[in-house]
């Protein structure tokens, strides 16, 4: 399997590190400028044309927002399945319309993964009633709120109790806090969409991981979920599931390519 990748950064370097060579025989990286010290045995193009050129099985993003907005539909359009890991991006109605036209007329498929999150399955089932309510409540550790709006609230460095940053709609929120906001726009997106999410942020200094706690009620069921995750040991604001997520999404990629292979 031949996998690109945009981005490399934390959560693309510890993707690497899980890749073997019986998974992933070839991989293509795309960054903005060439770097100093390139993954071994990976090709690094700096141009979204090298990267379809080189004809990838799938393209997972790990380069934030704005990567997907540039590159997600020419890689679409191209005919490849594109995994974004910024899920937090789609809050933005008219990139997401524009990246669906964009899989629809290359026939690829924009896959979202659960990244940090469960459960998404059941929200997908339940959608379907049509009156799905979700209350989320996201908890991290100050430094995981630095350099954001959250700084507004109070100083993060003296916090001795929790503090609230953030409460309002889902999709404020992924515009605000967009590397705090994935999980969010996945509940949205598997769920009743981002109307119907209300979002509650927290910085509290007693807390090791990333508290993920959302609320569920429909007319057929109530639910509550609770994920606490490590934080990735480069990027406080990443759990370590989320690269996982990644993984799994690259190894549905190429067992679905080697079935395709033995059936063909």
């Amino acid at each position: 399997m031949r996998l690109g990748l945009i981005g490399y950064g934390n959560i693309a370097a510890s993707l690497l590190d899980l890749l073997g060579p019986d998974l992933v025989q070839e991989v293509v990286v795309l960054v903005r400028r060439p770097l100093d010290d390139p993954p071994e045995g990976c090709i690094v193009v700096t141009e979204a044309r090298a990267l379809i050129d080189a004809a990838p099985d799938l393209v997972v993003e790990c380069a934030g927002h704005g990567a997907v907005a540039a590159h997600g539909e020419t890689i679409l359009a191209a005919g490849i399945n594109l995994v974004v890991a910024s899920v937090g991006a789609l809050a933005d109605a008219r990139l997401y319309v524009r990246l669906q036209t964009a899989a629809q007329h290359g026939g690829a498929r924009l896959l979202i993964p659960s990244g940090a999150i469960g459960g998404l399955d059941l929200l997908e089932a339940l959608a379907l009633s049509g009156e799905v309510q979700i209350a989320y409540v996201g908890i991290k550790p100050p430094a995981a709120w630095r350099g954001t709006p959250a700084e507004d609230a109070g100083d993060l460095s003296a916090l001795t109790c929790p503090l609230t940053v953030y409460t309002g709609g889902a999709r404020e929120a992924a515009r605000l806090f967009p590397r705090n906001s994935n999980v969010v726009a996945a509940l949205a997106l598997a769920g009743p969409g981002f109307e119907a999410v209300s979002v509650r942020l927290i910085a509290d200094p007693a807390a090791v991981g990333n508290v993920h706690r959302y609320h569920v009620r429909s007319p057929d069921c109530r639910a509550t979920v609770e994920i606490e995750g490590q934080p990735s040991s480069g990027n406080g604001r990443t759990s370590r599931t989320t690269v996982y997520s990644l993984l799994r999404e690259i190894r549905r990629a190429a067992n679905s390519r080697h079935q395709h292979k033995h059936t063909a």
